[in-house]
């Protein structure tokens, strides 16, 4: 029977605190607050929606009232402001290459030795295809089943493909409906954009830089191969059925990159095993109910911009006089150019393509020119350093185009937005490790609590910096991250875990018992053999 209005299931609420029942003391209004956002959560778990992982613990806030929740609101800014707690202050005025070269350039902001460059992008990458919140805006409290996810949570590439050939004919050939627009930015492959260079692509965000533009194109690219495979194995197939098969092809070969290559990456293959192995305890929606958590969304997901660099060598041979593109992942000095000296996106030139050798293993024989040296660049390590660009994104590479333009005040402002409990909360929940008051010693001198009630994504990042030396996510960070990816690869239709699990990669690839990002960039031709480099 379903329950009336304002009913609470007492049952189901006490479940869901799990060891939180006598791990989180709250008071009677915290409790009761938690008991409408849990039945609210129970009844808000449609894909298109978002919804909440740990739905009975309460915020991190002390208090959503005045003055207490200005407080709060100042707090966030302050933390997440250039040349504050969160800044690494990387020395930008020594140019991108001096950046990569010395790392005494960027002391707090040590690089990550078991990472490639390429692993930041990826995960963009993964973000935009499962999750957009185009509607709930900055320190507005919202409740998440209010906000749509315009997304599909389901790790499809629906950010590649938008509702289909049929539904949105902008985002594929005129000659060709089964495969994908591209076209060329002068030397090698681009997305297709219109006379304003704005990108015609199902996802916008995907023109954030150059580098998940140049994803986009690899895929659209990797696509294209494949429906001419699939044809040719299929003489006489209507337009929609080698659509579908080569849709369906690349889909499960990405979501296999996912689980078995980057997923690894990030929260460590033991993790992996476990969650397979012992199941989900806390991302538990029934199949068909798949949504995506404002602990994922809001929190736990952006560990990734803890991950970037200030600088990246885009290519190794795309400017005029055959030199190497070096530029800031973002710059305010390239502002109204048409070929940018940063990374941005939103332009068309012969130098922006993306040399996939520094960002991807290829093979210890590809080199920096002229030298030994391994082509590859690594990442930076996850922890509470943030790289200095970040602090100053362009207007254009922020979704709504409205300020504050650090990136990590955006980020706090966001636990605001969604109510997210602390990260010490979620750890006495999920039984891990809880960070004391030690740990966030920075944080108390905003004076609420912030060292106790610590806002999820910064005390993920501390946590992986103090238990993982930044080299993947720690319990709290690795338990939502790993339980959402998975449980979407479990649950959501179309996905090779839920509806084909003995699937094995067919496209070729380079180790026989498995298949990765360097397999697919090869299949689409975007590699560094492929472009003789």
């Amino acid at each position: 029977m379903k329950p009336e209005p304002g009913h609470v299931n007492r049952r189901r609420f006490l479940t869901a605190l799990g060891v939180g029942t006598a791990a989180v003391a709250l008071s009677p209004t915290q409790a009761l607050a938690a008991r409408i956002r849990e039945e609210a959560a129970a009844a808000a778990t449609q894909p298109d929606r978002f919804g909440r992982m740990f739905p009975a613990l309460p915020s991190f806030m002390a208090s959503t009232t005045e003055p207490a929740f200005q407080r709060t609101i100042d707090a966030m800014v302050d933390i997440g402001e250039f040349g504050h707690v969160l800044d690494a202050r990387d020395q930008l005025g020594r140019g991108p290459v001096a950046l990569i070269a010395d790392p005494a350039l960027s002391a707090n902001n040590q690089n990550n030795p078991n990472h490639v460059a390429g692993t930041t992008f990826i995960g963009q990458f993964l973000d935009h295809d499962m999750t957009f919140d185009a509607q709930s805006r900055l320190a507005v409290v919202t409740p998440p089943e209010n906000s749509p996810n315009t997304r599909t949570p389901a790790l499809d590439l629906d950010s590649l493909y938008g509702a289909g050939p049929n539904a949105s004919p902008q985002f594929y050939s005129s000659t060709d409906r089964a495969k994908l627009r591209i076209e060329s930015g002068g030397r090698f492959e681009d997305v297709p954009r219109g006379s304003n260079n704005v990108a015609i692509i199902a996802d916008p965000r995907n023109d954030e830089n150059v580098v998940i533009s140049g994803l986009q194109a690899a895929f659209i690219k990797a696509h294209n191969r494949i429906v001419d495979q699939v044809r040719a194995a299929n003489p006489g197939g209507t337009v929609d059925a080698i659509f579908n098969q080569a849709r369906q092809i690349l889909t499960w070969h990405y979501q296999w990159i996912i689980l078995n290559e980057f997923l690894p990456q990030i929260i460590g293959q033991d993790r992996v095993n476990n969650i397979l192995s012992q199941g989900r305890r806390w991302y538990t929606p029934v199949s068909g109910q798949h949504f995506i958590p404002v602990e994922f969304q809001g929190a736990a997901y952006r560990f990734g911009h803890s991950m970037v660099r200030p600088s990246y060598r885009v290519n190794l041979a795309g400017n005029p006089d055959g030199s190497a593109f070096f530029a800031m992942i973002f710059d305010p000095n390239a502002d109204g150019q048409a070929d940018p000296i940063d990374m941005r996106g939103g332009a068309r030139a012969p130098r922006r393509f993306i040399g996939w050798q520094t960002f991807f293993d290829f093979g210890p024989q590809f080199t920096d020119p002229g030298s030994t040296n391994p082509a590859i660049r690594p990442n930076k390590r996850i922890d509470t350093k943030i790289s200095t660009p970040l602090f100053r994104l362009p207007l254009r590479a922020i979704a709504s185009g409205e300020p504050p333009i650090a990136l990590p005040v955006r980020n706090l402002l966001r636990h605001i937005t969604w109510q997210i409990p602390s990260g010490q909360a979620i750890a006495r929940q999920i039984g891990a490790t809880v960070l004391g008051a030690s740990s966030f010693q920075e944080l108390t001198r905003y004076t609420i609590g912030l060292e106790n009630n610590t806002p999820l994504w910064y005390y993920i990042l501390k946590e992986a910096e103090l238990l993982e030396q930044g080299l993947r996510l720690g319990p709290v960070g690795s338990t939502i991250v790993g339980e959402v990816f998975i449980g979407l690869l479990q649950l959501a239709p179309g996905s090779y875990l839920r509806d084909n699990p003995g699937f094995r990669p067919s496209l070729p690839r380079r180790n026989a018992n498995t298949f990765t990002m360097v397999d697919l960039l090869t299949w689409a031709q975007v590699d560094p053999t492929s472009r003789g480099q």
